[in-house]
């Protein structure tokens, strides 16, 4: 099992380098920030672009797996991404994930005077942006015309620092964006619901984990793809209670977790308020006492 930690973008550097730095030495394997131009609750406080972001991460780690927890279409376009996300491949030698999804109806919408799209909409949408930054990223001249985006002579060079491209950690949780997972990702990543579905129950959110993963294993079967070869990645904040609320309750969550399957959980940093509010004391000693134990196993 191996275990990332979302950092959100709402520190100036000052403050949010130390962060980056600590989740490296906890012994983290991955770290991640939210790609949104603002998020739900956190709307009207600081907030900071997720590239310049991870790039400076990279620049003071060097073991730790950086991702984007997760890019959508609802801002971003594949021919320019494809330049952002090569730059972050190579500033971190390598270490680059790309978390990816459909995006949601919030405010990333709404700030540009967007119309609502449909949940068909978005995931035809993103079935198009994934396949054209794919494309983009690992063939030397790309032209494209499809419904959502178009791209003439686009080009890759100098490419990933990752072969044949950085991986692709695709967020899905319904049967058609997991064919696109199916499709094109490198890993899944799931919160076990609908987004903006609010789930109070820890067991009905526990059962509609198991449902998703079985659901997914068929998708990939269907695909032509080994289930136990592609990663499995938990949101393990999308459940009604804080992951690291305390040990005990990050250890239970660990088992069950693999128990379903999941090759990586990831949870959040504490904060002082809501959303994922606990305590810096819990991370330290998850980090102490139960980090070590994974990598022993």
């Amino acid at each position: 099992m191996r275990v990332g930690i979302v950092i959100l973008p709402e520190h100036r550097w000052w403050a949010a380098e130390p962060l980056w730095r600590m989740a490296e030495e906890y012994g983290f394997d991955h770290a991640w920030t939210y790609d949104h131009v603002g998020w739900r609750s956190l709307v009207d406080k600081p907030w900071f672009d997720a590239v310049p972001t991870l790039t400076a991460a990279a620049t003071v780690t060097s073991r730790i797996k950086l991702g984007t927890l997760v890019s959508s279409p609802n801002f971003r376009h594949p021919v320019h991404f494809a330049r952002e996300v090569t730059a972050l491949d190579d500033v971190s030698d390598g270490r680059f994930l790309l978390g990816t999804g459909s995006g949601s109806q919030g405010f990333d919408v709404r700030v540009f005077g967007g119309q609502p799209v449909s949940s068909s909409d978005r995931v035809e949408r993103f079935a198009e942006f994934t396949e054209l930054l794919d494309n983009i990223l690992t063939t030397d001249n790309v032209s494209f015309e499809g419904k959502y985006y178009s791209a003439v002579e686009a080009r890759r060079s100098p490419g990933c620092v990752q072969t044949p491209r950085v991986p692709f950690v695709v967020a899905a949780e319904g049967t058609r964006s997991m064919g696109v997972a199916a499709r094109f990702g490198n890993g899944w990543v799931t919160t076990g619901r609908p987004s903006g579905t609010d789930v109070t129950d820890g067991e009905r959110w526990w059962r509609s984990l198991r449902d998703n993963t079985a659901r997914f294993e068929e998708v990939l079967l269907e695909h032509g793809r080994v289930p136990g070869r592609v990663p499995r990645y938990l949101n393990a904040d999308a459940g009604p209670t804080y992951s690291l609320s305390s040990v005990e309750h990050f250890r239970d969550l660990l088992g069950r977790a693999g128990e379903l399957g999941f090759t990586d959980v990831i949870v959040h940093w504490p904060r002082q308020e809501t959303p994922f509010q606990g305590r810096e004391s819990v991370l330290e000693e998850v980090a102490s006492e139960v980090l070590p134990g994974l990598k022993e196993r």
